[in-house]
């Protein structure tokens, strides 16, 4: 196992806790390589970890090491085989996507912001028993040109270029979900026309690029 990548894993782990979009042991993180993926253990405080506990899983699901992988290894797995440009995954269970979720709501364009994530807005996948592959499959459709989704009573999924990048988008999805929650208790949102999130959607294409 890479074990710079295995630390970088659970550093990631830690720090979405620390940020406050994930508490305990829920939620999980992986980061792709060579030949499939390397993913945080189930069921066991990130704290109490080390980069051995982290689980290398392959392409086709099989684990090596000591520990089990992330009972939800199958939408990791899967978000790698259908996005080659996904080189981590953060998944929690933050507060407020995980609100929305429990009303199976997405978030649509009420705030340019949105288009940070792909799209007009960000799908809530359709709801199915956690750690099964019907939930991967519903994940993979709501993730259809996006770079992350909601998931229906249960959270929010993200993938980034890298560890760093996939933990700050998830930060970011969790903001934007709380400012749509707040919107929300103001009444029926006010959304942005299809024609200027073209346009947003447009200028995204190189955010963030430095010539």
């Amino acid at each position: 196992m890479n074990t710079d990548l295995a630390g970088k894993v659970l550093a990631t782990a830690r720090a979405m806790n620390a940020s406050g979009i994930n508490r305990g042991s829920a939620g999980n993180v992986s980061a792709r390589c060579a030949g499939g993926f390397i993913i945080t253990p189930t069921g066991m405080a990130y704290d109490d970890c080390t980069s051995a506990d982290m689980v290398s899983v392959g392409a086709d699901g099989t684990a090596g090491g000591p520990r089990k992988p992330s009972s939800e290894w199958r939408f990791h797995r899967d978000i790698y085989a259908a996005r080659p440009g996904a080189g981590a995954v953060v998944h929690t269970h933050s507060p407020f996507a995980t609100a929305l979720a429990c009303q199976e709501k997405g978030v649509p364009a009420f705030h340019y912001m949105v288009a940070r994530f792909g799209g007009a807005d960000v799908r809530c996948a359709a709801y199915a028993t956690f750690g099964s592959q019907e939930l991967s499959d519903a994940i993979i459709g709501a993730l259809d040109g996006r770079c992350a989704c909601l998931m229906a009573h249960h959270g929010m999924v993200v993938f980034g270029r890298d560890c760093d990048h996939a933990l700050a988008l998830a930060v970011e999805l969790e903001t934007l979900c709380e400012q749509y929650w707040r919107v929300l208790q103001l009444g029926a949102p006010k959304l942005l026309p299809e024609d200027e999130m073209t346009r947003v959607l447009a200028k995204f294409a190189s955010y963030g690029q430095q010539d």
